[in-house]
């Protein structure tokens, strides 16, 4: 379904000054500077510190500015502030003392359901991963997964609701057959909270014999490990 709101935004976007979604000031960009110095006090020290304990890798804390952000972008049509937090996003995993041993994983972002998809115009996690993949040049494949159930949403259940909630809601996508399949590949989405989520579509791409090596988003529940 073509999102002409989406459409017509950007097009004007390109004659008018726009203002900032999260605080309406004007801005140049996605959003305005004073914002932008907001979200970065939500970046995590060290981004790579889940890797070892749950292969997590997060460019911040979800609060603040940066829930504020994400909220925005998925729940009042804003997808255009994917653009700077996958490049953020980009430029911490490059930098970060892991990337030398991930530096040729192909990217594939969590799908959402397709009719959940259409009526909000946009999967959030697709748009951050392909500007990731466009910051990072590496392989990104949209289509490695496909979302075949349509589940609940995850933030009102418990750890054990949410395993079962996400039970067989994943297939191996279009995009890969038997004789072209990746080895190794990075999952990249929005949030991670309990890691249902990255647990269920793990188990179905490693069905295929493909190796999940982590999981890569904005932001995370988890708290700091000192």
């Amino acid at each position: 379904m073509v999102n002409w709101g989406q459409i017509i935004k950007s097009f004007l976007n390109l004659f008018l000054k726009v203002n900032c979604p999260l605080c309406n000031r004007p801005a140049e960009a996605a959003m305005c500077k004073y914002c932008q110095r907001q979200l970065q006090q939500y970046k995590f020290v060290k981004p790579e510190q889940f890797w070892q304990s749950d292969r997590v890798f997060a460019w911040g804390e979800y609060g603040g500015t940066l829930k504020r952000a994400i909220a925005a972008m998925k729940y009042e049509n804003h997808p255009e502030l994917a653009q700077p937090l996958g490049y953020w996003l980009g430029e911490t995993w490059r930098k970060s003392p892991i990337y030398t041993n991930f530096n040729k994983v192909t990217v594939i972002p969590i799908p959402m359901y397709p009719e959940k998809q259409r009526k909000r115009g946009f999967n959030q996690a697709e748009l951050i991963a392909k500007y990731f993949c466009e910051y990072t040049k590496l392989p990104f494949q949209p289509q490695g997964l496909e979302r075949i159930r349509d589940t609940q949403a995850q933030f009102s259940l418990n750890p054990a609701e949410r395993e079962k909630n996400l039970c067989g809601a994943f297939r191996l996508g279009k995009a890969f057959c038997r004789k072209n399949l990746p080895s190794k590949v990075l999952l990249l989405d929005d949030i991670y909270t309990t890691g249902a989520t990255t647990r269920a579509a793990e188990k179905t791409l490693q069905a295929s014999g493909i190796e999940v090596c982590g999981i890569a988003v904005i932001a995370t529940t988890k708290k700091t490990e000192l």
